[in-house]
């Protein structure tokens, strides 16, 4: 699993982008009505989803590797851990509604706009979750030690 640890900081931009995306992707599908663009935020928001999943996952072994947590960046962990949580959850109950209303074709337009609005919020978690993100990085780097293995 330290495989997973070290490659974080490079998986999370991948699915992040799929989900920052995606409600640019449903505003075209609400404007041209195309189905193209239905598809596509159905992709886009499956391929984030299922890739924030890997994510957390990596990012819950990338803090394991870390020892001698210092305070303030134990408190900006624990801010990138909340809302990374709170992205993962949000964007899974949004898939499940739109996979619901995909499946039984009662994707209507005001159901297309309460989609947009809600991954709109959504893209507020994310950048929330970078945000910490990146603070963490520069002070969990500089204020910790990693624990590379080789002390063992």
């Amino acid at each position: 699993m330290e495989f997973l640890a070290q490659i974080h900081s490079k998986l999370v931009h991948f699915p992040l982008a799929f989900l920052m995306l995606y409600p640019i992707i449903e505003l075209l599908f609400l404007v041209t009505k195309n189905d193209f663009y239905n598809k596509v935020a159905f992709l886009f928001l499956s391929i984030g989803v299922i890739g924030s999943f890997f994510a957390v996952l990596s990012g819950n072994q990338a803090f394991k590797l870390v020892s001698n947590w210092q305070g303030e960046s134990m408190a900006i962990f624990n801010s990138h851990q909340t809302f990374a949580n709170i992205t993962v959850w949000f964007f899974t109950a949004l898939l499940i509604l739109r996979y619901v209303f995909f499946i039984k074709k009662k994707l209507t337009k005001v159901v297309v706009i309460l989609l947009f609005i809600s991954s709109l919020a959504g893209s507020y978690f994310v950048f929330q979750t970078g945000l910490y993100g990146g603070k963490l990085s520069k002070t969990a780097v500089i204020n910790s030690t990693i624990d590379s293995g080789s002390n063992k």
